[in-house]
């Protein structure tokens, strides 16, 4: 059982910047891929962006990209989600997710993660 503890969630106001934290209790040669998502109240969870362990590769969902920036810290187990020019439709619970699998394939499908972590509110007033 892998355990993902987030952190680095807040309030900030539109226009600013917001660094999240996901530390891995483990991690396993098998499972190479780290993931952020999102999900607001009443919507499905939505993918954000992930980041290979060994390989460094990312993608992005289109609303993200060019604003945020995933990167890892293989000493320490831990993926980092910068958030930059921070809009109010970023406000809702930041997931980070280990996917179950070596290769990026469907990268994007909430399914291809096996543990998940308890999620961190960000906050964007309008």
């Amino acid at each position: 059982q892998v355990q993902l503890v987030e952190s680095g969630g807040g309030l900030v106001q539109a226009g600013g910047s917001l660094r999240l934290s996901c530390a891995a209790s483990a991690r396993s040669y098998n499972r190479d891929y780290m993931g952020w998502f999102r999900q607001a109240p009443g919507k499905e969870r939505e993918f954000v962006a992930v980041i290979g362990w060994s390989t460094s590769s990312t993608y992005y969902a289109d609303s993200v990209k060019g604003r945020f920036t995933i990167s890892r810290d293989n000493a320490r187990n831990t993926v980092y989600l910068q958030m930059n020019s921070l809009k109010p439709e970023d406000t809702t619970v930041y997931y980070c997710a280990d996917k179950r699998n070596s290769y990026a394939a469907n990268y994007y499908q909430i399914n291809e993660y096996l543990y998940w972590g308890q999620g961190d509110q960000v906050t964007v007033p309008s």
